[in-house]
């Protein structure tokens, strides 16, 4: 579909949805939001973009967890009048803003018309973008390459780590092992390990090497971001921006106030092309597995997931760059301080880049494993262990959680 061309009418099931979307939000009393989206369905813009305000000042009012289905639904019906209507303009400004309504829509929105969204979505990236000044081109790809080969020399990598890195036990490392050998050595024992040579064949293992690759599939797509050391600091914040914009920001990665991470979002959920350069690894169906999420942690070199721990399951998959990661057993938890406010009760006090002994003398002495993670790896976190990341690099990484039907026996 051209720029400028009117997308496809909606479908008798789609309009049903939508009506009785729109019977919902009136019995709740959003006969204002109703009236706007009925002009907008008429071709009104500016009453589609008075509705997607509405919906957001509820989808606000309150904890989101109170936030209810029906508003989130009406938030992606406006996103999609506002897009539909973008649409119809043929500058590249209208595609851009027509895409981020959709995405937004996909990351706030309700599950009511979610493939709705992700069908205009597809309509949209069915259409070629611009090309870009082959100059930038060059040095945006130079820049790309030189950051994923920072901190290859160890000497180097340990100026930045914590202290006594790479000192203690390092964690196991196999090669291709089989499913039963991992749930006899690994799994069943609740014992790290690093996997190599299992996820060569991803089409990710290339493609995502090509810093025009992403941009081509992703560049125009909105994204949440977290900008700050970690999210522990005071400083942290999160942002939502183009995926072109976040990859900007891989090069001013100077300061720790300014770093740039998307961390643990559903990148692949809402991206179906990123979806298909990767595969889910056999070992996540260890002890009848059920897939319970599937993120991605994207970032500069220095970007840090402070001393935590998961309920879960988890594979974490090393697709591009070099992480260091830092693991101590569930059985130590009470040593490592955890914070005593429910929400933040799973990460640890212990900041291990700059260690408060006085504060915190029972670290000092504690055993650990660390390794560092390279390209094509595969590492497997059991619940409840504890975990410190760093990247040593531009990194991405996909993490597999997982729940077991099998209790692990928790010995040797």
């Amino acid at each position: 579909m051209a720029g400028g061309e009117p997308p496809a009418p909606a479908t008798e099931a789609e309009e049903g949805r939508r009506a009785a979307l729109l019977r919902e939000i009136t019995e709740e009393g959003g006969f204002a939001f109703v009236a706007s989206a009925e002009k907008a369905a008429c071709g009104d813009l500016r009453a589609a973009e008075a509705a997607r305000e509405m919906a957001w000042e509820q989808l606000h009012s309150g904890p989101w967890s109170e936030v209810g289905a029906a508003w989130r639904d009406a938030y992606a019906l406006a996103c999609l009048h506002v897009a539909r209507l973008r649409r119809l303009g043929a500058a590249a400004a209208d595609r851009r803003a027509a895409l981020r309504a959709l995405d937004m829509g996909l990351i706030m929105g309700g599950n009511l018309l979610r493939a709705d969204l992700e069908a205009a979505i597809a309509r949209i990236v069915a259409d070629p973008g611009g090309g870009g000044d082959a100059e930038a081109v060059d040095e945006e790809t130079r820049r790309w390459r030189e950051g994923l080969e920072r901190n290859r020399d160890v000497a180097d990598a340990l100026n930045i780590l914590p202290a006594k890195s790479l000192s203690c036990k390092k964690v196991e490392r196999r090669s291709c092992i089989s499913l039963e050998e991992f749930i006899c050595d690994y799994f069943l024992r609740e014992s790290p390990v690093i996997i190599s040579g299992s996820i060569d064949h991803w089409p990710a293992r290339t493609k995502w090497k090509d810093i025009q690759y992403l941009k081509k599939i992703a560049g125009d797509r909105t994204v949440p971001v977290e900008v700050g050391k970690n999210y522990v600091c005071s400083e942290w914040k999160q942002e939502l921006i183009t995926f072109s914009q976040f990859l900007e920001r891989m090069w001013s990665a100077g300061c720790p106030s300014n770093l740039t991470y998307l961390a643990q979002h559903p990148l692949f959920e809402q991206i179906k092309e990123l979806h298909e350069d990767i595969m889910v690894p056999d070992y996540c169906y260890a002890g009848g597995g059920e897939l319970q999420s599937l993120n991605a942690w994207f970032g500069p070199h220095g970007t840090v997931t402070p001393l935590h721990h998961d309920p879960h399951h988890n594979i974490l998959a090393q697709v591009l760059g070099r992480k260091y990661i830092r693991l101590y057993p569930a059985s130590i938890s009470e040593d490592l301080y955890p914070h005593t406010e429910t929400m933040l009760s799973n990460t640890s006090q212990v900041d291990l880049d700059n260690v408060d002994l006085k504060e915190f003398p029972r670290v000092e002495n504690l055993d650990f494993l660390d390794c560092i993670l390279e390209e094509g790896d595969l590492l497997y976190i059991p619940p409840k262990w504890w975990h410190y990341v760093r990247s040593l690099s531009i990194s991405f990484s996909v993490s597999f959680w997982w729940r077991s039907t099998v209790v692990p026996s928790k010995g040797s």
